[in-house]
């Protein structure tokens, strides 16, 4: 088995966090989006993974290669970096991980997390996991068939054809002829919103005969910009509630209280404060005289007199006040 991660995308709707972040490398409790994914789908694969596949921006640089690499190692499995340089869709951005489509494989968009019991059903040619959505113009959707077979792919309908959505979660019992498709669709040029879908190369399979079915999620979680990120850090601690450790023992606590679930890292100063539920605190930081609840901050951030709910702040910011909805990236400094 294998599992290719296209993650190549800039994370503009994440800005600012993503000026000096990868968005897949930014944290939900505590861990990057990725490896919770990574370890998900290791988790639930029913074999070994030999190879997580990542598909990034040469702009991503070396040392978040490396990460790449030692999270795929941690499930262990070879890590490999393969580069999109342009945005062209998503059919061309799992085609530039071209070496691993061979066998069965997984592929899934870097931006989900989910819940599930997925089955990789093996009397079919793949699975495409799908959820229901108020709105399904955004999203590649899909009808079925009374034994839940895919009759149609159809990408982001502007008319109502389906609310089933596809989320960014694939199998395929075929690499190469998945592989031999999305080459097709370049090859004649043959593109869908002015891209190369993926979708336009699994209706061509399934034309050819192939049958897709569709697998459901328990809990879809989106990561697309702050107000998602923070809802999904939310449902992850309370997932995790009870089954990991989630609170670092190594840090100053004077007068604090902390209502879980929380992710409190290492040497993380609490003074004067209530911190939860549903906050995730990385190393280093220090809140003091503050109320944080429903929010991630990153390391080494610094947080005095404040009230905070519903906030992002990045790398060693700093809030001083009553803030109550923030987005600030690292190194700002934000006094009310």
């Amino acid at each position: 088995m294998k599992i290719i991660v296209p993650m190549a995308g800039m994370g503009k709707r994440m800005r600012p966090h993503t000026h000096t972040t990868a968005k897949p490398l930014l944290p939900i409790a505590g861990k990057p989006i990725v490896q919770r994914l990574v370890e998900d789908l290791a988790a639930v694969a029913g074999e070994a993974v030999e190879e997580v596949a990542y598909v990034v921006n040469p702009a991503f640089g070396k040392k978040v290669e490396d990460e790449l690499v030692a999270i795929a190692e941690q499930v262990g499995a070879k890590g490999t970096i393969h580069y999109q340089k342009e945005a062209l869709g998503t059919a061309h951005a799992i085609l530039c991980a071209e070496s691993a489509l061979n066998g069965r494989i997984i592929v899934a968009f870097a931006d989900t997390l989910f819940r599930a019991d997925l089955k990789l059903d093996k009397d079919c040619d793949g699975v495409i996991w799908v959820n229901k959505v108020d709105d399904p113009r955004p999203f590649g959707v899909v009808k079925l068939d009374d034994q839940g077979i895919i009759t149609e792919f159809v990408e982001k309908p502007q008319e109502f054809v389906s609310d089933l959505a596809i989320i960014g979660i694939y199998y395929f019992a075929d690499g190469e002829r998945l592989r031999q498709e999305m080459q097709y669709l370049i090859d004649h040029d043959i593109k869908d919103k002015g891209e190369y879908q993926l979708t336009n190369a699994m209706e061509h399979m399934k034309q050819k005969g192939a049958r897709f079915k569709a697998g459901a999620v328990d809990v879809w979680m989106d990561c697309g910009n702050k107000n998602a990120m923070v809802d999904t850090n939310t449902k992850v601690l309370g997932f995790l509630d009870g089954k990991e450790d989630l609170v670092s023992s190594k840090g100053e606590r004077s007068n604090a209280v902390i209502i879980p679930p929380c992710f409190i890292g290492e040497n993380v100063t609490i003074r004067d404060s209530v911190v939860g539920p549903y906050v995730s605190v990385e190393s280093g930081s220090t809140i003091e005289g503050s109320v944080v609840q429903r929010s991630i901050l990153r390391p080494g951030t610094r947080v005095q007199q404040s009230v905070l709910d519903n906030c992002m702040l990045g790398e060693s910011a700093s809030v001083e006040g009553r803030a109550l909805d923030l987005s600030i990236s690292d190194h700002s400094t934000v006094i009310v």
